[in-house]
């Protein structure tokens, strides 16, 4: 799990003292609303990368065409009892196969690592009162899982028997 941390991430959002910009001018490293992508993806070159900040509330097999341009997908979570992104991590790993960078921001505690983990997420950005060493004691805690998870989808009954 990569934690990121504000002051070194090469990601930068678009936007001034009036908001968003509505159509950003195409650099590496942006990271635009789901707005702004759908106003820019037409005409944004295949080199540079991009990210996109998905709400919780969006579908995210809206994107399935544009992973393959994607660097990173940005799910939030606007408290952490609303679970939404971890569905919307789970189908961009399991179904739609995306190999990006799936962050986690928001309201991210410690005890979410886990679950964050095992529905496809390998990058967060906590809550400023966490913790990164207790979210690495977090992640060390339970290494196996009966049910499965995005990266070994098979149940451990399974998994033991073959």
């Amino acid at each position: 799990m990569l934690f990121i941390h504000t002051h070194d991430d090469p990601w930068h959002r678009v936007g001034g003292e009036d908001g968003p910009v509505p159509h950003p001018q195409p650099a590496a490293h942006l990271l635009l609303s789901l707005e702004q992508w759908h106003a820019v993806r037409d005409t944004w070159p295949a080199d540079l990368p991009v990210g996109v900040q998905l709400p919780n509330t969006a579908d995210v097999e809206d994107l399935a065409a544009d992973l393959p341009r994607l660097a990173l997908v940005v799910l939030h979570f606007p408290k952490w009892v609303d679970g939404r992104a971890y569905s919307q991590a789970h189908l961009l790993r399991a179904r739609l196969g995306y190999r990006g960078q799936v962050r986690a921001t928001g309201e991210v505690l410690v005890d979410m690592l886990p679950l964050l983990q095992r529905t496809g997420f390998d990058a967060v950005q906590l809550r400023p009162d966490q913790k990164e060493s207790h979210a690495l004691r977090a992640l060390g805690l339970v290494t196996d899982h009966y049910q499965g998870d995005v990266h070994q989808p098979r149940p451990l009954f399974a998994r033991v028997a073959a």
